[in-house]
């Protein structure tokens, strides 16, 4: 029998953007219950990112989201003593939590400037097609291709 699906606590939209979006980006910065701080840092990379890809820092942030984020997974799956890679389709909610999670991996991993810039460069080059984060991507998606004929065992 399947689990029950579980009611999720929609984030309250933040001041300036009024988007639950920009509220997840910033619990996602945010380090040790700092939230202010990260409010500075997402608030001041939002308009650096509006600046350099002359878009709304809204909608920047969503097309971002949406160049990063994956269309499969790999699933770890036991199927007789061994383990397999099941490739299986991402939820949308899923599909923008991995996005971000990797356009801050990708932003923490840069060195040298403060985190603001980091943050915003990551943003305008998921964007663009480029950068650590969209390599993720493109690799994640290249493991669920090569591990294809395992799909029959996703139930």
């Amino acid at each position: 029998m399947r689990r029950p699906i579980k009611k999720r606590a929609e984030a309250e939209p933040d001041a300036k953007y009024s988007s639950p979006l920009v509220v997840r980006l910033i619990n996602q910065v945010m380090k040790k219950g700092k939230k202010s701080i990260a409010q500075k840092i997402v608030y001041s990379a939002m308009e650096k990112l509006e600046r350099q890809s002359k878009k709304p820092a809204l909608e920047a942030l969503v097309e971002a989201l949406d160049n990063a984020g994956p269309q499969v997974e790999l699933r770890s799956r036991r199927v007789g003593g061994a383990n397999y890679q099941v490739p299986h389709e991402v939820r949308g909610d899923r599909k923008v939590t991995l996005a971000l999670r990797w356009i801050l991996i990708a932003a923490r991993s840069q060195k040298g400037k403060p985190m603001d810039e980091r943050l915003a460069e990551e943003l305008n080059n998921a964007i663009n097609n480029t950068g650590l984060a969209i390599k993720k991507k493109l690799d994640t998606h290249k493991m669920a291709d090569a591990n294809k004929a395992f799909a029959h065992f996703s139930w």
